[in-house]
Order: C-alpha cells, then structure tokens, then sequence
C-alpha cells in the first residue's frame, strides 16, 4: 500500500470515530489523497443541492391522483388516509400524464406548485416519477420469481438510506455519487483547502468520495472546536491548543492530524469572515430546521467568489417522513416545511443570479406502501421525487407513474411500489448536466447501461 493510500484510509477512519468528531466539532478532512485519474475542469459556476427527506417520504400522498383510474385506484389502496381532491393544488403540465389521470401536490405545497405551474416565465420544477434503488429493470413477475436480483436489504431504513446515496446499488463501499463527483470535479476550485462538497446536516454517504470528504457547517456557520474558538476569552486555550498543533510532531499520523486540523481551523476562519462580510440576502428563510439549512447553502453560494469556488455539492436533511402513524397530521408538517424552505431557496438563488446554475433536488430511502395501517403507512420502494432550478425543464412529470392498485401490477406485495426508473439514472441526469461527459458516465454510474436510457430529459443541457 503507498502511503499516500494509508494516509487517506486513516484519516478516513478517524473522522468517523467518535474521538475526531468530539474533538473536531464536525469538522471534515478535504483532499487527503490524490487527484483522481478522472479529473474533469467546470469552467463555470454548478452546484448540486442535495434535500434528504429521512424516514421515506411518501410521495403518493404528496403527489396525489384526481382524476380517472389512477384516482380510483388511489382511493380504494388508501382508504381513510386518501386525500380529498379538495385537499390537493391542481398541477398542469405540458404533458398530460400518460395514465389518462391528472394529479396535484398536497395542500401543504402552495409555493411549489406555484412553481411548477408557472408560466409566466419557465417552470423550474419538474417531478420524476417512481425512483428507487434497482440492480436492473425488474417487472412484477420477475421480482415474486426471483430471476432478476434486488438491492440487498430492501425496505430497511439503514440500507436503503445507503444504497440511494452509492453510485451503484451493489457497490460494496460507503461512496457516495456526489463524492465521486467531487472526486473528479475539485481541481476546478482555485482553492484546494476547502471541501467543494459542504453539508450542513452533518455525515452522510452522499458526499463521501475516495479523495474528498465533506466540511460540515452549522446553520449558522463553520463550527470552532469546542473551547478552542475565536472569541476573547478563548485566547489562552486557543493559543495553547495551536502550539501543540504546531510542534513538531516525530510520527508520520501525528503530522497529518496536526496538518489537517490547521487547515480545518483556517477554513472555519475563511468561512465566518467571509460570511461576516457579506450583505444580508433580501429572500426570507422560514424558520424552521430546512428553511435554516438552505439559507446557510445560499449564503455559501453568495460568497462562493471570495471562497473560490466553481463547483459545489450541498447536503441538506429534514426528518420525521417515517409516518406509521399520525401520518395526515405529522407528513402535511413536514411537506409544509419542504414546501416553504425549497421556495425560498429558490427566490434566493434568483436574487443571487444563479438559479440556472443550482440545481436543487429531493432523495429519500423509499416511498410508502399504497396499503396502510390504519393511520399510516409502511416502508415502500419506489417514490416520487422533486427537481428544481433555472437548467429544469420544468411543468413536466418524467417517468412513468405507477398503478397504485393493491395487488396490481406494479405492486411487489403488501402495497411497495417496484420502481420504474433507477436511482443510477436520476442522478445519471444530474451529473451529465454538472459537466460529466456521457462518454465518462460509466465510470460514475458502473451500473448505467443495464437501464434503457441514461439521460431523464429533465434538465436543459
């Protein structure tokens, strides 16, 4: 093993043990390894946002038949827990669907279906129906068969959290695709000391790549290390903490850790100031845990020049879609939320003068079973997903929408939906219009050409 590869297994290691992380205070490691072999040049500003909806959100309820079979269908599968078509905000796209039905958004979703109705100017919004983690296509009866293999460990919270991050839904290691991104992507930053990919809700697997690891930051900025910070009367512990940084060290680890907190503490300071510095953005954030998160992203994007940065991977979360139970109540909070935040992320990039150049989008472990149990609903497989900025080829639903007939063909059993289109070509879409040649799709997506098309339509490239 060279030991450069050492080096970066080790730091890897360290940063996910509980020592690093109380001592760190959620700071990560950036560049530890070597440029990947598959470097690309942005000559732009891109970003990806990436809207984590932990539990498995369901998105039948948030994308609700109104008319026709489907309506029927939804109706009968979802009994007391079916949403009124009153309840519901019409959506009009330039398409009708191809199941002769018509649909809405949930109540709690004035803003985006605001968003995905307009026309005006463009619609940024575009919805990808039935997503969900696959090996290869797979019909109903070759699932009850067993003649097409399935991710390992479908419906577990855990693993399908995972296996929707990976590049490829058997992959052994926890990489994620927007890691590999960043792995091929962060020479494009003239600065080489901050991670391009940023999360403001702490670890996870998305941005995880083999020569990059995500910088965590708070709601309100970088965080210090505790009883170490700037403030006054830190001084003396901070002083004493950088000399023993900064003494010579005689072990090779000993001098890495020293090197990578020092460039961990000098990010948190570039980052502070640089926000500090900038001038208050006129959007309003809702005040609420996502509203809060994406009003960080945009502030990083609004300093993204004094930063150097040209290209850029997000990772932001709101919890609480595990709806088992209390589901009408607790999942209209919860939509409301992602509603009124992704609004006002998306006035923010427009003020900014980059909303064609943000693309923010939603992913979840699974969708819910059309079946229920009572007052809520079960781990599911595919679900539907929201893409929204300047580059979406907006008022469209892509994909094929799903019979959401209990025990129908596209039922796996207990009411879980099998996808129809991939995860690998979700982000396949996302990634080509982030600057990835088709020609070097493979090598992000292994996995891709086992699907009919690499390429969604969804984004303007």
């Amino acid at each position: 093993m060279k030991r450069r590869q050492f080096i970066q297994r080790a730091l890897c290691a360290t940063a996910g043990s509980a020592l690093f992380g109380a001592l760190s205070g959620k700071l990560s490691i950036a560049h530890a390894a070597a440029i990947s072999e598959d470097r690309l040049l942005g000559t732009d500003y891109r970003a990806l946002v990436c809207v984590y909806l932990y539990g498995g959100n369901d998105s039948f309820n948030m994308l609700v038949p109104r008319s026709g079979a489907p309506r029927t269908a939804y109706q009968n599968a979802r009994g007391g827990l079916a949403l009124p078509v009153a309840q519901t905000h019409a959506l009009n796209p330039v398409v009708a669907p191809g199941d002769g039905g018509s649909y809405g958004f949930h109540n709690a979703m004035p803003q985006l279906a605001a968003l995905f109705n307009r026309t005006a100017t463009p619609s940024p919004l575009a919805i990808v129906a039935n997503i969900g983690p696959l090996l290869y296509p797979i019909t109903k009866a070759q699932y009850e068969a067993g003649s097409v293999p399935v991710p390992a460990q479908l419906f577990s919270h855990s693993d399908q959290s995972v296996t929707w991050h990976k590049p490829a839904a058997d992959l052994a290691v926890r990489r994620g695709w927007g890691g590999r991104l960043a792995d091929m992507f962060f020479a494009t930053n003239p600065n080489q000391d901050l991670s391009m990919n940023i999360s403001v809700d702490g670890e996870n697997v998305f941005q995880a790549g083999d020569n990059v690891v995500p910088y965590f930051v708070g709601q309100n900025g970088a965080e210090s290390i505790p009883f170490v910070g700037e403030e006054s009367w830190n001084a003396d512990r901070r002083a004493a903490f950088i000399a023993l940084r900064d003494a010579p060290h005689g072990h090779a680890l000993q001098r890495q850790y020293a090197a990578v907190m020092r460039r961990s503490m000098a990010n948190g300071t570039l980052i502070n100031s640089a926000l500090d510095g900038a001038g208050a953005l006129a959007t309003v954030f809702p005040d609420t845990p996502l509203g809060q998160q994406l009003r960080m992203v945009a502030r990083l994007m609004q300093v993204r020049g004094v930063l150097q940065m040209r290209r850029q991977i997000f990772f932001v979360g709101i919890g609480g879609f595990d709806t088992h139970d209390r589901q009408l109540e607790d999942h209209a909070a919860q939509l409301g939320e992602l509603d009124g935040a992704l609004a006002a992320f998306h006035a923010a990039t427009v003020e900014l003068g980059i909303d064609d150049a943000v693309t923010t989008f939603t992913a979840s472990e699974f969708g819910r079973t059309t079946s229920i149990n009572g007052d809520g609903t079960d781990h599911g497989w595919g679900g539907h997903h929201l893409v929204l900025g300047g580059a979406v080829a907006g008022r469209r639903i892509y994909g094929t929408l799903p019979n959401l007939t209990i025990e129908g063909p596209d039922d796996a059993g207990w009411g879980q939906i099998i996808p129809t289109t991939a995860v690998d070509q979700y982000a396949a879409t996302l990634s080509r219009w982030y600057g990835v040649p088709d020609a070097q799709m493979s090598t992000v997506f292994p996995n891709l050409g086992r699907f009919a098309s690499a390429n969604l339509g969804f984004m303007n490239t």
